[in-house]
């Protein structure tokens, strides 16, 4: 026991309370914290992540896939269309030249 009698005031063994104490204490409950905080995080992060997901399938979005073979055809499409509209209008020249050669 302490010389005050009070035995958690005692300098050795067990039952000390001094500063030492209290920081190991401190340190250890700030260590569960920290793990508990993490595991809160992970959670968070899986609930955002599926909301997110849900929300997206919901919105009937296409996939970066899908979009870039659609703009593909089109431009594709775009480009043969180009081509028949210069291969009409030299065609309609042509009859309208021979038809003045008549």
């Amino acid at each position: 026991m302490a010389q005050n009698g009070d035995p958690f005031m005692s300098r050795t063994g067990p039952g000390r309370q001094g500063p030492n104490r209290m920081l190991d204490e401190f340190a250890r409950v700030m260590t569960d914290a920290a793990g508990a905080a993490q595991g809160v995080r992970r959670e968070m992060e899986t609930v955002f992540r599926a909301q997110g997901e849900r929300l997206l399938n919901q919105m009937d979005l296409v996939q970066r896939e899908e979009f870039e073979a659609v703009r593909d055809m089109a431009m594709k499409a775009r480009t043969e269309n180009e081509a028949l509209k210069k291969r009409l209008a030299d065609l309609e020249a042509r009859m309208a030249g021979a038809g003045d050669a008549n």
